[in-house]
């Protein structure tokens, strides 16, 4: 299968994500992940991507659906995959047509900006191991410091309560555009992602007919 998952910053899609690869057997294409990822090793395009993410703004089409291209023609995307964070606007969406790639359903997972942003503020993580913590969901045993490495917590730049809120308004104006565009197709199916993990988990499998 190929599935779109849809949801504000901090709305849970990397842990569905997770939790869908798993039991479906196909890999997670998260952009927001290739993109950090090209920011911490400090790669000519990381300091590109950087420039935009620091100031809560989208990386422009262009540069994510080269590496998006690049991505999915992977091997291990053969049989399907989840796109994690793109599209993310409509010109995308587009983009996705023109590369002749069928999408089978669209989930999107439906979590108030308030609940948003109290998620988003109180994420921290550990710069050197990559452990992620909250600060009232799951707390480190020791404060500010990583339970599985000893290193002190960070707050990522685009966790910072002005920062969110940018994301949030760039996410309602771009993105829940792209919301329509497949629901205009038949393929959107909307998940509350207010409740746990588990539960949203099985709603999402319910609403796959899986």
């Amino acid at each position: 299968m190929r599935i779109i998952l849809f949801g504000g910053p901090g709305a849970g899609k990397g842990t569905q994500a997770s939790a869908m690869c798993a039991r479906l057997g196909i890999p997670s294409v998260s952009t927001g992940n290739i993109i950090r990822e090209a920011i911490s090793t400090g790669s000519s395009l990381g300091v590109e991507f950087k420039k935009y993410t620091d100031k809560g703004e989208l990386v422009p089409d262009s540069l994510v659906i080269d590496m998006l291209k690049e991505r999915i023609a992977r091997p291990d995307c053969a049989n399907g995959y989840i796109l994690d964070g793109f599209p993310r606007s409509i010109p995308q969406a587009e983009a996705l047509d023109e590369m002749g790639v069928e999408i089978d359903a669209v989930v999107s997972l439906e979590v108030s900006d308030e609940a948003i942003e109290r998620r988003m503020t109180g994420r921290r993580v550990c710069p050197k191991c990559g452990e992620s913590f909250h600060l009232v969901y799951n707390p480190p045993k020791v404060e500010m410091t990583c339970d599985k490495c000893g290193a002190a917590l960070v707050q990522r730049s685009d966790d910072k309560a002005e920062t969110v809120r940018e994301r949030l308004k760039v996410y309602h104006s771009q993105t829940e555009p792209a919301k329509a565009y497949y629901e205009a197709k038949g393929k959107l199916k909307k998940i509350d992602g207010s409740g746990n993990v588990e539960a949203i988990t099985a709603l999402i499998f319910e609403a796959l007919g899986l």
